[in-house]
């Protein structure tokens, strides 16, 4: 396996891929149709060397990854618009049209902080409250931490399992699959067809999913070596952490991505397990999308003649 940098996500009926700073969305139209847009975007940190240090680099990778994701999502859902707003659309003038498209950014925005403060109450408030009632017969700060831990890990396993049962989510979880599948096989030397692809894993060490999974157990290991004795401090610290805890998992999964040693590949082992839970196996639909979502921002020929030349000569034997 050679690591080819590219990643993605799954959207609505689709598949985003990013390459540097290029980036495509690829979506089954309702007409069956496969559109796809390619756009630049520049990280919020772009150019400053900042951001390129280690254990720093991670929150602005996390914060860039939230802005796009929601970006992409937002148009992928425009292609399911009911038709009066369609239409509605279509009569705007253009100065109705930009104010309307800044209000979406509006949306957007003010969407994207309540989640985090959502996350940030469901997986670092909740479990910290959860561990506090239930461990108050316990005289080990250490056993009350491993408990907060453990409803931790139990509220994020919980909540997969909640949305993974979901109609639409699972198709998405589908697009995820197909993902994850079309990045692995260019990975591991293959031309990207769909026969290839759909022999391909819908496992990958970079996924977010594992990225979330280092997040939740790294958390535990930090909030070990807080002592504080005041409640509205201890849940402070925790929140104060979670730009360390991010910057720590991303190193992980960055390491993870670009390593075969058997110590890593056994630390992502859990990760992948969890990955059952956000990947499903996609139809060759959803295959094509994601391909053609590759092939928008990467040149995955060059990229085999490159890294796999022994295999390009075999094939064009």
């Amino acid at each position: 396996m050679k690591s080819s940098n590219i990643g993605g996500q799954a959207v609505l009926e689709g598949i985003m891929m990013k390459n540097r700073d290029l980036y495509a969305v690829a979506v089954r139209k309702p007409d069956q149709e496969i559109e796809v847009d390619v756009k630049h975007y520049q990280g919020i940190a772009s150019g400053n060397t900042f951001a390129k240090i280690p254990f720093v680099r991670g929150v602005f990778n996390f914060i860039d990854s939230l802005i796009l994701g929601m970006r992409t999502l937002m148009y992928s859902a425009s292609f399911f618009e009911e038709e009066e707003e369609t239409q509605a659309k279509k009569n705007m003038t253009e100065a109705q049209r930009l104010k309307e498209e800044k209000k979406e950014r509006r949306f957007m925005t003010a969407v994207m902080i309540l989640s985090v403060f959502l996350a940030l109450g469901l997986f670092m408030v909740l479990p910290y409250w959860i561990s506090n009632l239930l461990g108050r017969r316990m005289n080990s700060r250490f056993a009350v931490t491993a408990l907060e831990g453990a409803a931790r890990l139990l509220i994020f396993l919980g909540y997969l399992l909640l949305v993974s049962r979901t109609k639409d989510i699972q198709r998405t979880f589908m697009y995820h699959g197909a993902e994850h599948k079309c990045i692995n096989c260019i990975e591991h030397g293959m031309e990207l067809t769909v026969e290839n692809v759909r022999k391909s894993s819908r496992q990958h060490k970079r996924c977010g999913t594992s990225f979330l999974f280092f997040v939740m157990l790294v958390s535990i290991v930090l909030c070990f070596f807080i002592t504080a004795q005041s409640q509205i401090l201890r849940i402070v610290i925790r929140l104060l952490l979670v730009p360390v805890i991010a910057g720590i998992s991303y190193e992980i999964i960055r390491l993870a991505g670009r390593s075969e040693n058997v110590l890593v590949n056994l630390l992502s082992k859990p990760g992948l397990l969890v990955q059952n839970l956000t990947t499903k196996e996609p139809d060759d639909g959803m295959i094509e999308v994601g391909i053609k979502a590759v092939e928008a921002v990467f040149d995955w020929r060059a990229y085999l003649e490159e890294n796999f030349p022994a295999k390009s000569d075999e094939e064009n034997v």
